[in-house]
């Protein structure tokens, strides 16, 4: 298991996925699942007439794609409470269908929740393409379990009434 903790997490540790070829199915999936059948991305021919030449993938699969990363990296399995925003998410470049895209987590801050239980982590999410160019681009912060008891340092229990 690769869970980690509040107390597991350094500022500054960046993680990154393996490259992930985006597929003909992937968009029809998405459009299936999201109900959005904008021509954008389901009508080759109206597509080819438009300032990208061709159909792109909602810019909502590259969110979803963040959360599949954190799930094969592991590292939140055990101790993930809360997703608690996306915010300054920035959509720089479509994605396109045969782009291979990798996802990279920079952990840019971390703070105690007010009733010291849990801790925030704030994440910088980076999609990039196979040419290194930013595709989307923002933070989200997570609610995270503190490590439990029996590997926390003597210090950090609470004392025992």
């Amino acid at each position: 298991m690769n869970t980690l903790f509040y107390e597991d997490i350094e500022v500054g540790t960046l993680f990154r996925s393996g490259g992930r070829t985006v597929t003909e199915a992937d968009n029809t999936f998405f459009c299936m699942m999201s109900g959005d059948w904008n021509p954008i991305h389901a009508n080759e021919t109206y597509a080819r007439g438009t300032r990208f030449g061709q159909r792109i993938v909602a810019g909502l699969f590259g969110l979803s794609l963040i959360t599949g990363a954190m799930n094969q990296w592991g590292i939140f399995e055990e101790s993930a409470i809360a997703m608690l925003n996306i915010r300054d998410w920035t959509f720089k470049k479509p994605i396109l269908i045969g782009c291979t895209i990798t996802i990279e987590m920079h952990i840019v801050a971390k703070r105690m929740t007010s009733n010291g239980r849990a801790g925030i982590i704030e994440r910088r999410f980076d999609l990039i393409d196979e040419n290194s160019e930013l595709l989307q681009s923002g933070l989200s912060d997570m609610m995270i379990a503190l490590a439990p008891e029996a590997r926390r340092p003597q210090s950090a229990l609470s004392p025992k009434a």
